[in-house]
């Protein structure tokens, strides 16, 4: 199998694409990666739309895509334009289009970009499961031209942009039919209606396959690529974004694991991240994820080519371990909290990794962020810990601390070699790619009772723990291994971003069985300020496992950043619902603004929310609607309902702090 997706998994080299020249803003090759958003205020209305595409510019947007649902919309993107223009901006403008290809000509001939969905432009989507055979398969194809031509026509003539965008949820009933739900179906999708382009001989064309699943998501925009190169077709820029990624920190997450992972392999020209919040919101975020690679390539140590890639990078598996304790094997990825730089520690303290202390009932309550593993590094804990709770020392306080069967050392790579004293049933053994050698996983391949801790200090991260995991796999060494990484000064934001690409880029990979992230204890930081740091970091690593699909810890929403066909304000409701359900480990649901986005787009979810008129809500259990036009007021107490038939209700628990 060709596994070839990108120009280098060791050097960060940026894709080659051609060039695609949008209103004056060129896409692709050489140029910088690109930063969009789109509207959410009513197409019609012009001012209110004109106003917020100015904040949109104003907090970096290069690129403002604006929802066209009708010929109207279409038209009245003119005069948005034109007062745009009056009042000195240029940017271009984007429409965005669904199931309405008259809009789309219209749109063509006034905007410097469209965006077309081929899960629903001339392709139906009604949920059915219909059986192809060659004949009638390549006669819906043959229709879709006769439908999609005149569309590429107007766009080649007026020097228009197009996006093709297929999303996951909104593949079409043909499609799911023949390639099933999957990366290769929503490549397939896009591929039909590029290759109506190419016979047209049109070719200024961006492509984005992308999801609220992110693994799914990574693996069709890598699948794309390969696809793209097997078939001799143009090198097309890419649009990464993950849909429906949500609100505030989960949002921003779960965009990073998706678009990071991408970007690490030089993949991505455009980036819109896809938050439920004001527009203007999501541009700094996308260009906090752009900057990170502006010198990576100067900034980052060599590292040799790989020679094998022992994994399927269009399909998710996990990495092969052996079982040590609770570690590896089925066990769900671990959450390690580094507390080293900490002294004295006080029952009250394992607040900020998830276990709170009573002092009523002097018990401990472990909630659903609770770690599974403390490090103490130097400072030996002097009390009893949690159940569920572990300890994990270094090698030499290990040695003289009292209680070593309850405690587990962590060992440096050279010292593991060289046969130090270890605990007979867990170890943990701290290592950079250079201690890998072949006397050192010779050591392992005898060893069930270590665990690595990967680390690295190489500016280009990423490759170079996953060179690791593939240097272990290529020799059949199957101990687990934690990510660690260490961020020094950098803000909260940039470290949320940043934790985020680095492990969740390898757990997309299915590699890693834990998680372990710290920082630099400042100077002027006391006790409390590393306490809210130690808490911080713990909630990270729990939301960069949910974001990556390996570790369901919270309630999961999938919900749509709005536009102008949102029937309902987004944030209010996303907030009511969040309120009402957020104990609810592991359940996902989809809250959606219209029906564009309604039970496609939240293909992932358990239950969905979605607008389907003015203060009415439908109701859906997975992509099935059980309740329509629910008046809004009663839609979120019979969500709760539904979810109490399925026995998937649970009543929240306050705990005693």
């Amino acid at each position: 199998m060709n596994k070839i997706y990108c120009p280098s998994l060791t050097e960060y080299k940026r894709r080659k694409t051609r060039v695609v020249n949008i209103g004056g803003i060129p896409l692709g090759g050489d140029n910088p990666i690109r930063v969009q958003s789109m509207t959410t205020v009513d197409t019609m209305d012009t001012q209110g739309s004109v106003e917020q595409c100015i904040r949109m510019i104003e907090a970096g947007c290069e690129y403002i895509r604006i929802t066209a649902p009708s010929i109207k919309e279409a038209e009245n993107l003119r005069l948005i334009k034109e007062e745009l223009h009056k009042r000195g901006y240029q940017v271009p403008l984007i429409a965005d289009i669904h199931f309405t290809p008259n809009a789309a000509e219209v749109a063509a001939r006034i905007v410097e970009k469209v965006r077309v969905n081929p899960g629903n432009y001339a392709d139906k989507k009604k949920f059915q499961v219909i059986t192809y055979d060659d004949a009638s398969y390549q006669a819906e194809l043959d229709r879709i031209r006769e439908r999609f031509v005149p569309l590429v026509r107007i766009c080649k003539e007026h020097g228009t942009a197009m996006r093709i965008g297929t999303n996951h949820g909104s593949l079409s009933d043909r499609i799911l039919s023949r390639y099933g739900d999957t990366p290769l179906g929503m490549v397939e999708s896009a591929l039909e209606f590029l290759r109506i382009c190419e016979d047209e001989g049109y070719y200024d064309i961006v492509i984005s396959m992308k999801a609220s699943n992110t693994q799914v998501m990574v693996q069709a925009y890598r699948l794309l690529v390969q696809k793209l190169d097997e078939e001799g077709l143009q090198p097309y820029p890419l649009h990464l974004g993950v849909t429906e990624a949500g609100e505030a920190e989960d949002g921003r997450i779960k965009s990073a694991v998706g678009i990071g992972t991408l970007l690490e392999d030089g993949l991505g020209d455009t980036v819109r991240v896809s938050l439920t919040e004001a527009p203007e919101a999501e541009a700094p975020v996308a260009q906090a994820l752009i900057d990170r690679y502006a010198e990576r390539a100067v900034k980052a140590m060599p590292i040799k080519p790989i020679c094998n890639v022992p994994i399927d990078p269009f399909q998710y598996h996990r990495r092969e371990t052996i079982e040590v304790q609770n570690l590896g094997g089925l066990n769900v990825p671990r959450v390690i909290a580094d507390l080293s730089r900490l002294t004295d520690i006080k029952y009250a303290d394992l607040k900020s990794v998830g276990h709170l202390y009573s002092m009523l009932l002097d018990k401990f309550n472990m909630n659903d962020l609770g770690a599974d593993f403390i490090y103490t590094g130097d400072n030996p804990i002097q009390f009893m810990l949690p159940n569920g709770l572990k300890e994990i020392v270094n090698q030499k306080a290990w040695l003289v601390a009292e209680q070593r069967e309850d405690r587990h050392p962590l060992l440096q790579a050279a010292s593991y070699l060289a046969g130090v004293e270890k605990h007979p049933k867990l170890n943990f053994v701290l290592a950079t790619l250079g201690d890998i050698s072949e006397p050192f996983m010779d050591h392992l391949k005898n060893d069930t009772t270590t665990v690595l801790v990967l680390e690295t200090t190489n500016e280009h991260a990423m490759p170079e723990l996953r060179k690791c995991f593939f240097r272990l796999m290529n020799n059949g060494v199957k101990n687990p291994c934690i990510i660690k990484r260490e961020y020094g000064n950098l803000t909260a934001d940039q470290v949320q971003l940043y934790a985020a690409t680095d492990v969740g880029g390898l757990l997309i990979d299915g590699l890693g069985d834990g998680i372990m992230l710290s920082t630099e204890l400042l100077p002027e930081q006391d006790k409390a300020d590393w306490l809210e740091k130690i808490d911080k970091f713990n909630s990270l690593s729990f939301g960069i496992l949910q974001a990556a699909r390996t570790r369901m810890s919270k309630t999961e929403y999938i919900s749509c950043p709005s536009c102008g066909r949102t029937l309902f304000d987004l944030q209010e409701t996303t907030a009511m619902i969040r309120k009402r359900t957020d104990h609810l480990k592991g359940v996902k649901i989809g809250i959606m603004g219209c029906i564009v986005n309604g039970p496609g787009e939240m293909a992932d979810a358990d239950y969905g929310y979605v607008g389907v008129g003015k203060d009415k809500i439908a109701l859906y259990r997975g992509q099935n609607v059980i309740k329509k036009s629910v008046p809004a007021d009663r839609a979120v107490d019979e969500l709760i309902e539904l979810i109490r038939e399925d026995d998937k209700w649970i009543e929240p628990v306050l705990l005693e702090d």
